[in-house]
């Protein structure tokens, strides 16, 4: 049994060899590049906020702001699903993890509307009431 699952993985390698050609390029270069297109793409985001704020210290914060905004999401839709999985799965046996689940439930709503509104107050407030 032993040697018929060798001589098929033996086949099924020889039959998966590809040939590679080589190019000028090496994946340095080619990360590099990215790099730098993911750079200049920040740094006319920053110019954005800056030009729009007034200020090169509001546009920062606004870019870190609206970053914050965008990342709080997907991670406090995951702390929310770990404290659910605490109070009705784990939970239901034992009344110390239910009440920890609730607070992980209530401390991460908490958070994602303080990340979702932080912005928009930061924007009223530096727009509106500067002087």
């Amino acid at each position: 049994m032993k040697k018929i699952f060798a001589s098929i993985l033996i086949m099924i390698m020889i039959f998966s060899i590809s040939t590679v050609y080589a190019t000028n390029n090496t994946l340095a270069d080619l990360q590099e590049e990215s790099v730098i297109k993911i750079r200049e793409k920040e740094k006319t985001k920053i110019e954005e906020y800056t030009e729009k704020y007034g200020s090169e210290s509001y546009g920062m914060a606004a870019y870190i702001l609206s970053k914050i905004r965008i990342y709080s999401i997907p991670c406090c839709f995951m702390g929310i699903v770990v404290g659910l999985l605490y109070q009705y799965v784990i939970g239901t046996r034992r009344l110390d993890k239910k009440h920890k689940g609730f607070n992980l439930i209530l401390s991460f709503v908490t958070i994602l509307v303080i990340c979702q509104v932080l912005p928009l107050v930061f924007a009223v407030i530096v727009t509106n009431w500067r002087g």
